[in-house]
Order: structure tokens, then C-alpha cells, then sequence
């Protein structure tokens, strides 16, 4: 087996992809760490707080991935067919769409925190720190909804060392600031909940800034604002209709997530503070088989780009092989590190006890996340195919596990912990559509189009 994987080109180049991507996911995951592990020492009150505020971010990064992998459908396969030109293209349109959301996010934070904070919970205490932490988030958004997409287009062409490097740089200095702002190190204030925002914030100013350095070096992929005003019918038409599901896909499934913090933050502040590792620990457990589905969408892309659909179909096949073992090494890492984060944690003996099994619950819940994610967004988006998951995740969270979360919450008022268990079935209700879906081959088609830059067209 060791022999046909090493000398298999797929496998090849798909480990080549995989590990700079699951370093990208590694340090996303380390930056949310460091901010839940930094205020443990400032208190309770501003882990929750920072947890429930983090929710907008979390439904932004949705609306970036969405609109990032979208861009990457298009991008990947005309890449593979040599389009260096629909791609220049694509990056204006998906810059639009992203610039867009935010400015909205930004000016909602700036402006009506508090409203913001409401939503997720009534405590006077965490709506007043959730609110300072929001304004001076405002910033970052602006900053990320840029260099998103100019990092998604780099990673659909290959370059995911790039990538690779403006995560690290960013990770670096949010580490730093953190530290800087949270303890008041080298005569600065301590601002607890607000310098973690505040670092936040400097850290995606500089990765923009990095992101125009490499861009003024690149000899194709460049990060240039006059793309925004570039007009191509047939290509906006490709990406409104391919992107559009994908990005509504990623919307209701994070807002949908957004409402089990709601169900969540109304079960008491002991509940939340245990989701917030939560919620850390299972970002670990999922950089693996996340980063697999990225790599294996980026370079089915590719393949279908080429018009090697039956590579691809093989391809495919393979990917899924490799989701099965790092779902099952994710279940691993999150049950190896409980011992670790129930004795570092300072919460409360309830808090504690949700804490243990929740983390016990997602050992195996990440196994249904890491097949459902490699299918809806790895392969299927691969092939052009984004409607279907958008359908899927609409049915499956907002008929199902939304209104069995508030049902056992709010109405039959089960235990916190029945409730947290109801919610994460949510994967495993999916999974018969999914993979019935993958083996009717049905996702498989080559978008890219001729003629592009007709007259006519331009």
C-alpha cells in the first residue's frame, strides 16, 4: 500500500497541496486558541463574550469561504485550461461580492454593536464587552474581505506557500498584540476583550499590506483594485450562478451555527464558557480532513479543467479514501488533548462538566463533518456543482437540526447536555443524500468556457 501511494501521482501532489493548506488551517485555529487561552486569564465573563461576539466573524469567514471557493471553481479549472485572463477577471468579480459584505459588517460593528450582542444574549456584563470588542473589530473586516480572495485565487493556481506565509505573518503578530494588549505588556493598557480585537485588527492590516507586497512581485496573480471594473457577461453569469449557491451554502450553514450559540448562550454563561474550548478543540480536530477537502478541490479543478473527467472521477474516489482516515485522526487528536485542556481550564465545576462531554461528543462528530465538508465543498464544487450542497445544508439545518435544537431547549427544556448532543447530529442526518449523490457522478463537469473575450463580451 505504502509502495502505490508514494508512486502514485495524485497522491503526490495532493500531500504537496495538503500540508501548507492544513498549515494555514493549523494557524487559524492556533490564532482562536491563543485568544480563548489568553483571556482565561482575564476571566469568564470575557471568554463568553469574545466566544458569542466571535460568531459574526465566524458567519463573515462563511461569506469569504463561499465566496473563496467559488471564485476557486472558476479559477481552478481555467487555470488548468491556461485562461490567465478569465482569471485576472474572476478576482475583480469575486472582489465586488466581498467588498460588499464587508463594508455591511464593519459598519454594523462600528456602529451598533450592541444590537449585534442582543441577538446572542441578554447579560448586560457580556453584551458591554462583546460591544467594545466589536467596534474595534470593524477594521479587520475591511481588511479580510481582500485578502480572502486574493488568497483563495492564489491557492486555486498552486501557490499555497504563499498563502501559507501570509497566514503565518498575520498569526505571528496577532500572537504578539494579544499578549501586548491582553496584559498590558511594554507600558501599553490592559484591555482584556478589547486588545484582542485591537490585535486582531493590526495583524490583518499588515497581512493586507504583505498581501500587496507579493502582489507587486507576481509575475501572474496580481492583487489590483482595477479588476473590480472589469466586465465579462458570460464570466459574471459563471460566477453568479456557480459562486451564489456555494456562498448561500456557506451562509446558512454558519448562520445556522451561529443559532446553536443562540440556543447555547441561553442556557446559562456556564454552557457557553465550555463551548468556547469547544469550539477550539474541534478547530484542531478538523484541520486534517479540512485541509484534505481544499487540496482535493483545488486539484480536481485542475484535472477537470483539463477535460480529464474520468481522472478526475478516480481522483475523486482517492480523496475520499484519505477523509475516512483523517476524520478518524481528527476523533483522535480532540480525545487525546481532553485530558489536557479540562486541566487547564478555570471554569466552573458545571462549566467543567459540559466541557468534558462535549469534547466527548465531538470525537466523533468530526468524522461526519470531514466526509459531508470533502464532498459538498472539496468535490462537488470541484465539478461545478454547488446547488446541491446549498439544498442539502438548507433542508438539513433549518428543518431539522435548528428546530430540534430550539424544540429541546425552549420547549420540552431537556438538559444542556441533550440538547448540545440533538445539535450535533446534524452531519450524520446528511449523509445518505450526500453520498448518493457523489456516486451518481452527476458533480463531474468541466465550466470553463471558449471565446471569452469577444468584442461583444467585453
Amino acid at each position: 500500500m505504502k509502495t502505490s501511494w508514494k508512486n502514485d501521482p495524485f497522491y503526490n501532489r495532493i500531500f504537496k497541496l495538503v500540508l501548507p493548506i492544513v498549515i494555514q488551517n493549523l494557524l487559524s485555529a492556533a490564532v482562536s486558541s491563543a485568544d480563548v487561552i489568553m483571556l482565561n486569564y482575564v476571566g469568564q465573563s470575557s471568554i463568553s463574550a469574545v466566544s458569542l461576539a466571535s460568531q459574526y466573524a465566524n458567519v463573515l469567514f462563511m461569506v469569504f469561504y463561499g465566496l473563496g471557493t467559488g471564485a476557486t471553481m472558476l479559477c481552478a479549472q481555467y487555470y488548468g485550461k491556461g485562461d490567465m485572463r478569465a482569471i485576472q477577471v474572476i478576482e475583480g468579480i469575486a472582489l465586488r461580492f466581498s467588498l460588499s459584505f464587508s463594508l455591511l459588517f464593519a459598519g454594523l460593528a462600528l456602529l451598533v454593536p450592541e444590537g449585534m450582542m442582543l441577538i446572542f444574549t441578554n447579560d448586560p456584563e457580556l453584551i458591554s464587552i462583546g460591544a467594545s470588542y466589536l467596534r474595534f473589530m470593524s477594521v479587520s473586516y475591511l481588511c479580510w474581505g481582500i485578502t480572502e480572495v486574493y488568497l483563495a485565487v492564489l491557492r486555486s493556481i498552486g501557490k499555497v506557500m504563499i498563502s501559507t506565509a501570509m497566514n503565518l505573518l498575520a498569526f505571528s503578530l496577532n500572537i504578539l498584540l494579544n499578549a501586548v494588549f491582553i496584559f498590558g505588556l511594554f507600558g501599553a493598557p490592559k484591555l482584556g476583550a478589547q486588545g484582542v480585537a485591537i490585535a486582531t485588527s493590526l495583524s490583518r492590516l499588515a497581512e493586507l499590506a504583505a498581501c500587496f507586497v507579493v502582489s507587486f512581485f507576481s509575475r501572474d496573480i496580481k492583487l489590483r483594485f482595477r479588476y473590480l471594473f472589469i466586465r465579462n457577461k458570460i464570466l459574471f453569469s459563471d460566477f453568479v450562478r456557480l459562486s451564489l449557491p456555494a456562498l448561500g451554502n456557506d451562509i446558512i450553514w454558519s448562520v445556522a451555527f451561529s443559532v446553536y450559540s443562540v440556543i447555547i448562550g441561553h442556557l446559562g454563561t456556564d454552557a457557553v464558557a465550555a463551548n468556547s474550548f469547544v469550539v477550539v478543540v474541534r478547530n484542531f480536530g478538523t484541520i486534517l480532513c479540512f485541509g484534505m477537502a481544499s487540496a482535493g478541490g483545488i486539484l480536481l479543478g485542475n484535472v477537470i479543467g483539463e477535460n480529464k473527467l474520468e481522472e478526475a472521477r478516480t481522483g475523486a474516489r482517492k480523496l475520499m479514501k484519505l477523509t475516512v482516515i483523517t476524520g478518524a485522526i481528527g476523533g483522535v487528536i480532540i480525545l487525546a488533548a481532553m485530558p489536557l485542556v479540562l486541566s487547564y481550564a478555570d471554569l466552573t465545576d458545571q462549566a467543567m462538566h459540559y466541557l468534558k462531554y462535549m469534547l466527548l461528543i465531538n470525537t466523533y462528530y468530526v468524522m461526519g463533518a470531514a466526509v459531508n465538508t470533502t464532498l459538498i465543498a472539496g468535490v462537488f464544487r470541484a465539478g461545478g456543482d454547488s446547488r446541491f450542497g446549498f439544498v442539502c445544508d438548507a433542508v438539513d439545518m433549518w428543518l431539522y437540526a435548528v428546530p430540534l435544537g430550539l424544540l429541546a431547549a425552549f420547549v420540552l427544556k431537556l438538559p444542556v447536555m441533550w440538547v448540545y448532543f440533538l445539535l450535533c447530529t446534524d452531519e450524520f442526518a446528511k449523509w445518505p443524500w450526500v453520498i448518493r449523490h457523489y456516486r451518481s457522478g452527476r458533480w463531474l463537469n468541466n465550466i470553463t468556457r471558449e471565446n471569452l473575450f469577444e468584442p461583444a463580451d467585453q
